[in-house]
């Protein structure tokens, strides 16, 4: 449990032996499992897994204390990744990104490009406002039924998807308010997950756990309510600070979460880029088919 300033201790875990590597995980406020352990060879790779601040193993937890969302921004967790990289006396290492994850690693990258050997990134997400517009707007033309369900809990606000920020806004709202907050957080998980055609009552689903699913959804909400504390499509204008940053992309062709424009765009923009696209609509870093994707790229990054 690594301290790092303002109320917050971030769980920080390593595997394996060799080249250094960080997994930044989704959400944002998923947290990392065991699984992600599975994206590397630990033969070759020191692996450092970090619960990001409010979730995970990390304290104070979105799920039980708001406090958790208090000095909690992007720029605050690249900062958590230095503090972790110079606690371990790393010089530089491979970051691996999984959607939300993959923000953050370009993020970090793009601040600190000196201390990236090269970036493995896994359904791309940029969390521009066109980006969030679709996840939370315009895909509902695709799945009418669920969004439905997802917009008519904050009937108060337009059901189009003009409507995008106002509705994140409203269930960011319910979600501080514990008379609102787990309704709020199973109708917004529901839709989460509605897209890959799962439910929040599959017992093998990580959705299925309600302090879970209150803690990601206040976590999600709250960061994507602030564009992420990003200025809008900043990762791809700037990409030219991590140009020479050795990145493989990996994303499914019909991935629902996450348009494949956004990685073909970063890909044509940046020379050291190479897009490898899947076929079907796998999201997950810890789906079988991009899991092998991912291991064959750490694989190509061990020696380097």
């Amino acid at each position: 449990m690594l301290d790092v300033g303002e109320g917050h201790r971030i769980h920080i875990e390593q595997a394996g032996q060799g080249q250094p590597a960080l997994v930044l995980h989704g959400g944002p406020g998923s947290g990392c499992t065991d699984a992600h352990y599975d994206l590397f060879d630990l033969s070759r790779y020191r692996v450092t897994l970090m619960d990001q601040r409010g979730c995970g193993r990390s304290t104070p937890a979105a799920a039980r204390d708001l406090a958790a969302l208090d000095s909690n921004t992007t720029q605050h967790l690249i900062r958590d990744i230095e503090a972790a990289r110079r606690h371990y006396g790393i010089e530089k290492w491979v970051v691996f990104g999984g959607s939300w994850g993959s923000t953050l690693a370009m993020a970090y990258a793009q601040a600190h490009p000196a201390r990236v050997i090269a970036l493995v990134l896994a359904g791309v997400a940029t969390t521009s406002a066109r980006d969030l517009r679709w996840l939370y707007g315009d895909i509902g033309n695709i799945f009418p039924e669920a969004f439905q369900a997802f917009a008519g809990h904050v009937p108060d606000v337009g059901g189009g998807p003009e409507h995008t920020p106002d509705r994140i806004a409203a269930y960011a709202a319910r979600l501080r308010d514990n008379a609102t907050a787990q309704a709020a957080a199973d109708a917004w998980c529901q839709w989460e997950t509605a897209i890959f055609g799962g439910d929040i009552s599959d017992p093998g689903s990580r959705y299925a756990d309600a302090a879970f699913r209150l803690g990601f959804a206040r976590i999600v909400t709250h960061f994507f309510t602030h564009g992420a504390w990003l200025d809008d499509g900043v990762l791809l204008r700037q990409v030219e600070r991590m140009a020479h940053i050795p990145c493989t992309m990996i994303h499914s062709r019909y991935d629902p979460s996450c348009p494949l424009r956004g990685a073909w765009e970063l890909n044509r923009d940046w020379p050291a880029s190479t897009l490898h696209i899947l076929d079907g609509s796998a999201h997950s870093a810890l789906d079988r088919d991009m899991r092998r994707a991912i291991r064959a790229a750490t694989d190509t990054y061990a020696g380097i």
